[in-house]
């Protein structure tokens, strides 16, 4: 059950998308979407919560992003249309011939799966991890922080904001060429966009997360909101468990 395997899809344009599955094929699906500069393996698969929601009764596909882990990385400038992680997100889903199935996402994957909504996937229950309502509403701030750390990449010192950016992307091996390419089709979500999302949404962040702003903002902003605090910070929050079970407890309920 946790065994991982690794299948392709072809994403906007013909890219070539890794989605990494684990559980029983006949299992509920649930699709979980990871941050920026991250990948599947890191956010769901190495701390354990990808195994913990297959032991729960789920079968996980786990997708990366384009620039981002196993998946394609092209340096073409017309490979990231505005919402191409959106696109990427209807491709995979619609290839993966999935009808009836949950949706999550993590800080950038959160995002993804949010548009992907207003977009018209239509999950039974969303998943919105390390969140907040500005963090939807004012991305572009986000980005250009992002965008920053890539063109200053190798130079910014300890005790610059964009460090612990700089660290992760080295750490990471990030195609910073591709990521910024990426970085520049992502926008702003308006606030009051959020109010069409139906669905019963779980809203879980960690304690000590405000990177994106105010989950439980995000959830009061939400007709289904929930909102459930993990332990940890953005950077941590991924490596606790209690995500898992917070995420398994919500999609049982």
């Amino acid at each position: 059950m946790n065994e991982v395997e690794t299948r392709f899809v072809e994403g906007l344009g013909g890219a070539r998308l890794a989605v990494h599955c684990m559980g029983e094929e006949s299992a509920r699906p649930l699709v979980l979407v990871h941050g920026l500069f991250s990948s599947a393996e890191v956010n769901w698969i190495k701390f354990g919560n990808a195994a913990l929601l297959a032991a729960s009764g789920y079968r996980l596909y786990m997708p990366d992003l384009r620039a981002h882990g196993k998946s394609a990385a092209p340096h073409d400038p017309g490979a990231y249309p505005e919402d191409v992680l959106v696109e990427d997100l209807q491709a995979t889903i619609s290839q993966l011939s999935l009808d009836d199935y949950d949706l999550g996402g993590f800080s950038l994957g959160a995002r993804t799966v949010v548009r992907g909504v207003l977009a018209g996937l239509a999950p039974r229950r969303l998943v919105l991890g390390g969140m907040g309502l500005s963090g939807l509403s004012g991305w572009a701030r986000r980005s250009a922080h992002f965008i920053d750390a890539i063109d200053r990449f190798g130079t910014i010192e300890r005790g610059d904001p964009a460090f612990t950016a700089q660290a992760f992307m080295k750490s990471m091996q990030i195609d910073r060429v591709a990521a910024r390419l990426l970085l520049t089709s992502v926008d702003d979500t308006p606030a009051e966009a959020i109010a069409s999302i139906t669905m019963p949404t779980l809203c879980v962040c960690g304690a000590q997360d405000q990177d994106n702003g105010s989950a439980q903002e995000l959830a009061a902003a939400l007709p289904e909101g929930h909102y459930v605090e993990t332990p940890g910070n953005h950077m941590s929050s991924v490596t606790f468990k209690d995500m898992g079970r917070a995420i398994a407890e919500f999609l049982d309920a």
